[in-house]
């Protein structure tokens, strides 16, 4: 508990520091000076939840406050998987301040979990709740509920749509009257890094094997298979996969996917409906875009809300 609450103030001081520096030295995080104060702020307010944590002050009122921050910074890293993927793929980030904010906003919403979770009633005792956590045995690998498994196959069929769409624009094909040599004229208009085009040229669509990587993450934690390494890992092989191996990806990805693709499908049930119009960006018409997106949204907030669910049954099922 004592060593949590050192990790929460050490991050707090430096998430603080971040913003102080981007406020006062004129950086600008999303698009405006503000949000700086904003980030020294909840880094001012962690450090001292650190320092509470350390000192062993009331649980009651420590409790929901680390929660409330680790909310807040989780808020803060939104997106961060979207520039995970664009550096995976060789191309520049909009911005290098953002793209920090949202590392420093995921560590330490990852710390302030932590921190409260050793406060909870089972875990009072610091390093005696970790030794009796310690003692127990490790939970045989098991497959989600009935529930959680039909919820992963919904979030899987509403990928494959998506999937099927860029692929067929990396072969060469046609979707909602765009064409693939359309899309990699966008590509190249965009600036898309040599990687990304190389792998168009090929057949193969960056976005799409993402989305294949991501359909196995989301079985691995539903199944039991994804509890234990696999034969082929030769050293590992028959060990215990550790929790935050899966976990962290999926938390990452449920925060990002599934408020884009509810918040995304709002916002195109009104434009369909015409009470207001779609951006056409890239596209010639309305209709165009709009067949588009559906297919790209429903994706992302099918899968995103089934990965949430599946991380969550992870969770649970491999001692919480």
């Amino acid at each position: 508990m004592v060593r949590n609450g050192w990790a929460v103030t050490g991050w707090g001081l430096g998430y603080a520091g971040f913003g102080l520096g981007c406020a006062l030295g004129g950086t600008r995080l999303f698009g405006a000076h503000w949000p700086g104060w904003v980030v020294a702020g909840v880094g001012v307010a962690s450090a001292a939840a650190g320092l509470a944590v350390v000192r062993r002050k009331p649980v009651r009122v420590l409790r929901p406050l680390l929660w409330l921050l680790c909310g807040v910074a989780a808020a803060g890293a939104w997106s961060l998987l979207m520039d995970l993927v664009t550096l995976l793929f060789g191309q520049p980030v909009d911005s290098v301040p953002d793209t920090v904010e949202r590392a420093l906003a995921a560590l330490g919403a990852v710390l302030l979990a932590g921190s409260a979770r050793d406060l909870r009633p089972g875990a009072r005792g610091g390093r005696g709740g970790r030794a009796a956590r310690a003692e127990r045995a490790a939970p045989v690998p098991s497959a989600a509920p009935p529930v959680v498994r039909l919820v992963a196959w919904a979030g899987t069929l509403a990928f494959v749509p998506y999937v099927l769409m860029k692929l067929l624009w990396a072969f060469g094909g046609s979707f909602a009257g765009v064409s693939g040599d359309q899309m990699y004229a966008s590509y190249v208009r965009n600036g898309s890094s040599g990687i990304w085009l190389a792998l168009e040229r090929w057949g193969l669509d960056g976005t799409a094997l993402l989305a294949l990587l991501g359909v196995f993450l989301l079985w691995g934690l539903v199944r039991p298979w994804g509890q234990v390494f696999p034969r082929w890992t030769l050293p590992l092989r028959g060990r215990r996969v550790p929790r935050w191996l899966p976990l962290t990806p999926a938390l990452l990805g449920a925060a990002t996917l599934a408020p884009y693709g509810v918040v995304g499908i709002g916002y195109l049930t009104l434009c369909t409906a015409g009470l207001t119009r779609i951006r056409l960006g890239e596209f010639a018409s309305e209709q165009s875009a709009l067949e588009i997106a559906w297919v790209g949204m429903c994706g992302f907030a099918g899968y995103g809300v089934a990965l949430a669910v599946a991380a969550r049954s992870y969770w649970r099922r491999t001692g919480a």
